[in-house]
């Protein structure tokens, strides 16, 4: 073993389990001994301090304290500081039927055990106490060492009592964080709405937000389990870690003098005397700076355990034209029209988007536009790659339009409501089909294959707000062991639609856009690109692509989607500065007396042609976004930056700035060439050590900085 990782191993476990109060010496003895293989515990009496019964432990950056009712505070660890991010809170509890909640349980016993796993070398630290109602609680909080700040939580309940008790929920890391002056604060939901709102928000009075990861529409649902809020000086994540989708919800609310944020679950169940209530896998996380830090903790973990996002093959960093800007009233000549535009300016997609088919859910080809049937289709995708470009097509699985044969035949496929009503797709007047049920599953694996392998498509577009979560389902044709086992192998589904198409092609590329949810992390290992999708402002583009690059890696290949989404309808700048994939739907050429928004006019040309030829020349979406240099929130102006081949490249965004800015992440002892990339305007240097620059912006500055020996 490396001597040095050795040493460092031993610090760190002697560190946290020397942090017990109370601990025996054969606790400490075994976090030395190296056999970290078998668990060596000792129980101990919590001990007096300072007149109260009280426990102290955590790592280099966390602190937790618990009191004699096992009520918990959470500190920060900085530059040799300690700062409290909440009060003593009630953190985990029980909440009844009848509204009580069981919040207070006197602590009676710890115990510290050395653990070894998926996640490396930790301590975990075990504390019991008991309720007036006779319950006992045992919470076990795991600390690892290449996870410092982020703590995982167990909590189980044993009805020591007498007669049944009727539990609703139970509640797992709730805290409030404390304001530090003036109520101020920044958030991240990975829940979804249908009003499609910024996953990160400022937290005002009057915030409430419960982020249910079940459905909050009949369409709109699912999303990463994380709940994040910080001010200037930390911030706090609560989630779940479990490997598949769970139905919790973690609720963000302003409340007097902070904000507050659980995990909690919903679970009816009555508990006789001697039964046990666990909770699943969940976390409390410290941060500096903005949510980044916690959502790629969150992602490291989760690869552990063994979701993790897929390879990128080159295909899926190469520039993309989509035919939706003539929507569903597209035909082939138009599409084809446009080809040789798109190419020329440095396209290398072309996808066929919605109106192909003559309805969702058959699948079959719309006669009007293909009146010869498959040769048709298979014609089109060889003039898209005479053209120079690879042919992608749209398609929305789990969605089938009344009337449609499959519905007509195969009503056994529908996703049922316990009342055995169907479950509408708003967009597309559809409904759901269930993704746990094999023959759904078959219909669309050989979907996949007609396209990419009979009709010769290189990538799939998959698309709709319904993808991304589901309702539990009561189909009796399904028998499901559970209705929520819909909800749980709705990831299933999706790695059984990305393992066809890599049968098919190795180098197909796999998009799924949910129209405006915030993604599903437990989809998200079967896709080889993100998307936008859908954005309804340049702030959610970069937002998304922050967040992306926090759940699937620093180098993901997120899509800006079409830069018409964006503000004005031309701002490739948040596309190209954050390091995505560049993305156009433009029309061309004009059709006389054909109005089109989307028109390529000569104006626009000459612009989207400057963008496209940077992002090419660049290619900063196969670079590292380095999400930890700046808070979205707090830092003036908003800032992000990617680093490739030894050099920075830092974008900025205002409306309007006038003023110094921080250039952050430069290399110690070494000089900076500072040049604005768009303008091809140079900037001077800063010299080894300086970091303040003086500029003066509207809507960007894009800014590379070149170490002086390699300028």
């Amino acid at each position: 073993m490396n001597q040095q990782f050795e040493t460092r191993r031993r610090t760190f476990l002697q560190a946290l389990a020397a942090a017990a109060l109370g601990m025996g010496a054969g606790v400490a003895q075994a976090a030395l001994s190296g056999t970290v293989q078998t668990q060596t515990s000792t129980q101990t009496q919590a001990l007096p301090r300072n007149g109260r019964h009280i426990a102290r432990f955590g790592d280099e950056r966390m602190l937790l304290e618990l009191d004699e009712q096992m009520r918990t505070r959470v500190s920060i660890k900085h530059g040799g500081h300690v700062l409290a991010l909440t009060g003593i809170d009630d953190s985990e509890y029980l909440r009844l039927k009848s509204g009580k909640l069981i919040t207070r349980f006197a602590l009676s016993a710890q115990a510290v055990d050395v653990i070894a796993g998926p996640h490396g070398a930790g301590v975990r630290h075990r504390f019991t106490g008991s309720s007036a109602e006779g319950i006992e609680k045992t919470v076990m909080v795991s600390l690892y060492e290449r996870y410092p700040g982020f703590a995982v939580l167990n909590v189980s309940y044993r009805h020591n009592g007498q007669g049944a008790l009727p539990v609703a929920a139970w509640v797992n890391g709730a805290h409030t964080l404390k304001a530090r002056g003036p109520v101020d604060f920044w958030s991240f939901s990975g829940a979804s709405y249908a009003d499609r709102r910024d996953w990160v928000q400022p937290v005002q009075p009057g915030f409430d937000q419960h982020n249910f990861m079940g459905m909050n529409a009949s369409d709109y649902g699912g999303g990463t389990p994380v709940t994040d809020v910080w001010h200037r000086d930390g911030g706090i994540a609560v989630g779940h870690i479990e490997t598949s989708p769970k139905l919790v919800a973690l609720p963000l609310q302003a409340v007097a003098g902070g904000a507050r944020l659980a995990v909690e679950y919903d679970t009816a169940v009555t508990l006789m005397p001697g039964d046990t209530l666990a909770s699943i896998d969940t976390f409390i996380a410290v941060h500096q700076g903005d949510y980044f830090t916690s959502l790629d903790s969150y992602r490291r973990l989760m690869d552990e355990r063994g979701l993790r996002a897929p390879h990128a093959p080159a295909e899926s960093y190469e520039a993309v034209w989509c035919a939706w800007g003539y929507e569903r009233g597209f035909t082939v000549p138009l599409m084809e029209g446009t080809l040789s535009k798109a190419k020329e300016l440095g396209l290398e997609w072309a996808v066929l988007d919605d109106g192909w088919q003559n309805a969702i859910g058959d699948w079959q080809l719309d006669h009007k536009k293909f009146p010869h049937g498959d040769p048709d289709m298979k014609a089109l995708v060889q003039t898209v790659r005479d053209a120079g470009m690879k042919p992608r097509l749209w398609v929305a699985p789990l969605a089938v339009y009344p009337g449609t044969d499959l519905l007509h035949d195969h009503t056994d496929m529908l996703l049922l409501d316990k009342d055995g009503a169907v479950q509408n797709i708003t967009w597309w007047n559809s409904f759901y089909l269930c993704p746990a049920y094999d023959k759904t599953l078959e219909h669309t694996k050989a979907l996949v294959r007609k396209i990419l392998g009979e009709w010769g498509y290189a990538g799939l577009k998959i698309d709709g707000q319904h993808l991304n979560g589901v309702a539990p389902c009561y189909n009796p044709a399904h028998k499901h062991a559970r209705p929520e086992e819909s909800v749980e192998r709705l990831q299933d589904f999706w790695k059984a639609v990305y393992d066809t198409a890599m049968e098919v092609n190795p180098h197909a590329v796999v998009e799924i856009c949910p129209c405006g949810t915030s993604f599903a992390f437990h989809n998200m290992p079967y896709m080889n690109q993100t998307p936008a999708a859908d954005p309804l402002s340049s702030w959610q583009v970069r937002l998304k692509g922050k967040t992306t690059k926090a759940l699937m890696g620093p180098s993901a290949p997120f899509a800006g989607d079409h830069v018409e989404l964006s503000d004005r309808g031309d701002d490739f700048a948040s596309t190209v500065g954050i390091g995505a994939v560049v993305s156009t739907k433009f029309t061309w050429p004009a059709m006389p007396g054909v109005a089109n928004p989307f028109l390529l006019t000569e104006e626009k040309e000459l612009l989207w042609r400057k963008w496209i030829g940077l992002y090419k020349q660049k290619m900063l979406a196969q670079g590292v976004y380095r999400g930890t240099l700046y808070d979205i929130g707090f830092d003036k102006p908003e800032t992000h930056v990617v680093e490739k081949d030894g050099v920075l490249y830092y974008a900025f965004y205002a409306p309007r700035w006038s003023g110094v800015i921080e250039i952050r992440g430069l290399a110690a002892g070494r000089a900076y060439r500072l040049r604005d990339y768009f303008n091809e305007r140079d900037l001077g240097q800063l010299a080894a050590g300086q970091k303040r620059l003086n500029v003066g912006f509207e809507r960007f500055l894009l800014v590379e900085a070149v170490p002086v020996a390699d300028a």
